[in-house]
Formats: C-alpha cells, structure tokens, sequence
C-alpha cells in the first residue's frame, strides 16, 4: 500500500486542525474513546456541533486558545493508501515549523477562507512549497458555508492566487482548487449538495487519485554510506557490504560506480535486502551494497554512478531557513550535515534575505533573524558530494548544527 505524505498550511482561523479532524472522522479513522473526548469537549465549550479540531491540537495551549502551535502528525488510512498528514501552524512565527512539516512531504494541502481570501500568510505558505519543490499543491478554500456556497468567493480566490502562480519558478508544480466546508464536511469526503456548480473531485478523492511515486523529481542514484558491514563470523571474513538508502535512481549489479569524494571507482557486485540478494535496487531502498574492488569507503562517503557524477568542491551557495534565536551572521562557525556526512563549514557571506511574497530581495541584510530566508556562500573544511536541490532533494538539502550548543540552527538548500 502506498504512503502519502501531506503537509497542511493556512492563515490563523483557516481551519486546517478542523479539515484534518474531518478527514479523520468522515473515514471511520477517530476511534472511539477519541470520539467520546470530542462529543464530550465540544459540549463543554457549548458548541452544538463537534469540533473537529480537537482531535490534533494535542497540546494544552493549543486546545484553549484555538490554535496550532507545533507540528502535529497524523496517520489514517483508507482502502487505497496509508496517509501521514502535517498538521502546520499557520503564525508567522513558526515559519520554522512549517518548513520542517513541509520539508519530507510528498503533497501540500493550503487553506484559505473564502471570506478572506488570499492574505500575507498564503504568500508565505504557498512561497515555502515552491522552495521545497513539493509537487502536488492543493488549494481548499474553507468555509464556503460562511459565504453561502457563492461561486463568486472560489472564483476570486483562484484568480488572486493565479497571480503567485505566475511569479512562481517552478514550473513542473500541480495546483488543484477545491471549495470545502470543513464544519460541514461538503466537499471534504462526501460531494456536497451545495455546490452543484464544482464539477471536480473531493479533497480525499484527490488524494486517493495521486501516485505517490509520480511526486518525486527524476534524479540520479545517490548512496550516501551509513556504515559499513564487517561480521564478525568466520564463513563471512571476507565480506565487506555498505549499507545505506538509496535516494534518486536505481542501482544494479554490474554498475560502474565511484566513491565520493576520494572519486576511486569499481562495480557493483551485489546488492542485497537483508539475507536475500537481487539484480537492482530502486528509489527509497535501503539496501546492502558489495563491490568487486576493495576501496577505502566509510561512514558518510557516496557512492554514485559513474557517468552520473555530481558536483564536489568545498564551498556551495545555498537559501537558507533560519530556524535559531541567535542570528545567522557571517563568519560563525557551524556543522553541515548532509546525510550521513557531517563538514565543519563557515558561513562565509549573505547575500540577501528573501521576501516570501515573491516581490524581490533584499541585498542590504548582513545577518538572518529567526525564521528569514535568505542566500548564503558557506565555506567547507573538506571536500562535500552534493546537488542542486531542484535536480535532487536528498543530495541537495543539509542542516546547519550549532559547534557549541548542538543545536540544529537552519535548514538549507543547494543553488
């Protein structure tokens, strides 16, 4: 069965928590005591309806003051596919949440009120899925029940975001409208009897319909070690495999491959899935390799095709999400980790910080405060395997850890 990854975003008061919980109710998926805590706390709210939002917003703060504050994940199932849907918040100040749900999704659900429209957050939210290159982006303009149903509102909000459309670099990008009520469930699972005029899908039946593996760029096969087999018994002394996961390509036996960065080469002699060995592996494997020469590889190495070789060198320019309390300023000091390769690096320059209303940049920024997203030169110790990230998400992604505290302090992407 595949499985779908969703990140959800949207404005304070969209009603992202409220979709989610009826996703989760009209497909039998909230049990039943988690039922029973909805019945019982809607009522002691007063509400006479059940509100749905109550079975993601976990943590306390959350419940009283009505909104999401951390990333939340929620797991269901249907028929069809297993799904795993990040709950966002929507605040400007947890731009870095919305980053980190947003970043391993396959998919993107963005909410806007019918009666709002397209605000300041759906610039942000909608710039962050062009960032990551998430492929599939669904628009679901909430609450047509407060707006009577009216064609007029859905038709305003497509042509006001055909505008960030069109200021988009990401060409390659699916966009889907669907007029929902969360409240009332029209549109969510079921087809609503009060939009005779929308003729497409239901936001599940969207989902049912997308291949999770069509959501994926095509890239090369990239193999980053994650440590090397050497057992200890007698009848497998000899055996030296290198396991890992395979993102990108595929890979078979008989693959001439090189080892990054020492760049020496050698094939593929076997490939294996625990105790069982098989002609090739594919995208998302995470598998045993052999090779037919003894070559020095350890924990953190690549090994690559060798006509599919990417760049190495020990300095990239990356955007860069700022997810620290203390500013990212030049000449500071931080590990990448890349991987399973870890670099010491130095920032060496910013260039400018970028707007997430895709109205330009600004290049007079020497410093990134706490969720900015800016252009960055960062200087490496040692020599980094990598790619551009819109050629590969694996290989062209990395995280900046704090050198004193440990901390993950920024998340960035190759140019």
């Amino acid at each position: 069965m595949q499985v779908l990854k969703i990140a959800t975003a949207g404005s304070v008061d969209d009603g992202k928590s409220t979709l989610i919980g009826r996703l989760l109710y009209d497909t039998q998926s909230l049990t039943t005591d988690k039922l029973q805590a909805i019945e019982a706390k809607s009522k002691a709210n007063g509400f006479d309806y059940l509100d749905f939002s109550l079975a993601t917003d976990g943590l306390v703060a959350e419940r009283e003051q009505g909104i999401t504050i951390d990333v939340a994940h929620i797991y269901f199932s249907t028929g069809k596919k297993s799904y795993i849907i990040a709950d966002t918040p929507g605040h400007v100040e947890y731009t870095r949440n919305m980053v980190t749900g947003a970043s391993t999704s396959q998919a993107s659900i963005i909410l806007v009120d019918a009666r709002k429209g397209v605000v300041e957050q759906t610039y942000r939210h909608f710039f962050i899925n062009n960032l990551l290159r998430v492929k599939d982006v669904i628009v679901a303009v909430n609450k047509m029940d407060l707006v009577d149903y009216a064609k007029d509102n859905f038709e305003k909000v497509k042509a006001d975001f055909q505008n960030l459309i069109d200021k988009s670099d990401y060409q390659d990008q699916h966009i889907t409208f669907i007029p929902v009520s969360a409240l009332n469930g029209d549109n969510v699972v079921e087809n609503s009897n009060n939009m005779s005029w929308y003729k497409g899908q239901t936001l599940l039946d969207h989902l049912e319909a997308l291949d999770a593996q069509d959501v994926y760029e095509k890239a090369q096969a990239r193999f980053p070690v994650q440590t090397v087999i050497r057992p200890k018994k007698d009848e497998y002394h000899d055996f030296r495999g290198y396991a890992g996961k395979l993102y990108g390509g595929e890979l078979s036996v008989g693959d001439q491959v090189t080892i990054l960065p020492s760049m020496t080469s050698s094939t593929i002699k076997e490939i294996f899935f625990f105790d069982q060995k098989f002609d090739a592996a594919g995208r998302g494997s995470s598998c045993t390799i052999t090779l037919t020469d003894e070559v020095n590889i350890s924990r953190g190495d690549m090994i690559v095709k060798s006509n599919e070789i990417p760049k190495v060198d020990k300095q990239l320019t990356a955007t860069v999400c700022w997810m620290d309390n203390k500013n990212l300023n030049p000449g500071t000091k931080y590990f990448i980790q890349s991987g399973s390769t870890r670099v010491l690096a130095k920032v060496n320059e910013i260039f400018s910080s970028v707007a997430t209303d895709f109205t330009g940049e600004d290049t007079s920024k020497n410093s990134l405060a706490l969720n900015e997203i800016g252009k960055v030169q960062i200087q490496l110790s040692k020599p980094l395997a990598f790619d551009e990230y819109s050629n590969n998400k694996a290989s062209g992604s990395f995280i900046l850890i704090d050198s004193q505290t440990n901390t993950t302090s920024g998340v960035g992407f190759i140019a």
